[in-house]
């Protein structure tokens, strides 16, 4: 399907570095077809955390090009749809993304867990937003006022 067609999700979380980062790659993978998915962050980490990229390798999904990006990036730039994966980032989100419909899909920060456990937790979380924002985001439809432009 042409990008043009395609509706485009913004996710958000705090860092930048693991959760939006992981559902950015899971949606880009995964739903591609109708879908073209950005992650930012409120206060960008500067990197791409490397159990992130592991836990999605595991899954035959290459996140390793992806980037820190601060929210900023994309002022100006049109989202159907914004999904916050902390409450960091969900109490956060600036009023100039109203532009879009907002929903918000918490999950805990992976990178919290000891560093003996993070593994796990990477896989867990991932695991997660697959069931989650993927399930979401094949029930959802865009705004009527979208599907007639």
């Amino acid at each position: 399907m042409d990008d043009d067609f395609k509706s485009r999700v913004l996710v958000l979380c705090t860092g930048n570095s693991a959760r939006s980062q992981m559902a950015e790659g899971l949606i880009n993978a995964r739903l591609a077809d109708r879908f073209t998915a950005r992650s930012a962050g409120t206060r960008p980490s500067g990197y791409v955390h490397p159990q992130a990229v592991a836990a999605l390798r595991e899954i035959g999904i290459d996140i390793s090009g992806q980037r820190s990006k601060s929210l900023t990036e994309f002022i100006g730039q049109p989202f159907d749809l914004i999904i916050t994966v902390c409450d960091d980032a969900a109490e956060n989100c600036p009023v100039w993304f109203g532009q879009g419909q907002r929903v918000h899909i918490g999950f805990p920060d992976p990178a919290a867990a000891p560093v003996d456990q993070q593994p796990a937790a990477f896989r867990a979380v991932r695991d997660a937003i697959a069931e989650q924002v993927i399930g979401y985001l094949t029930r959802w439809q865009p705004a009527a006022d979208r599907r007639s432009a």
